[in-house]
């Protein structure tokens, strides 16, 4: 299995229960498919380098696990239709 990790940006106009509820259906979908979570980091609202949507501010999260290689495509296949969620992106962490 390989280690990966997810970053996903959600929109500030949903109120904070809208918030934590896409961040636990990103969850869901990892686990669903097979993946390992291993650890999720908040970093809350920030700023964004640039307006989406007419957006300044996003909220942060950043979500550590371990999967088969087809796993993250699969859930960015999802995250892509969740329309509170800005931007996401997803990488394969090196071997130490």
């Amino acid at each position: 299995m390989n280690q990966y990790e997810s970053g996903v940006i959600v929109s500030t106009r949903v109120d904070e229960e809208g918030q934590k509820s896409e961040l636990e259906r990103v969850q869901e979908l990892v686990t669903r498919f097979g993946g390992k979570i291993e650890k999720v980091d908040s970093w809350g609202r920030r700023k964004l380098a640039y307006p989406i949507q007419k957006q300044n501010d996003g909220v942060y999260t950043f979500i550590s696990y371990a999967a088969e290689p087809g796993v993250p495509a699969e859930v960015e296949s999802r995250i892509r239709i969740m329309e509170n969620v800005l931007r996401f992106l997803t990488i394969r962490l090196d071997e130490e």
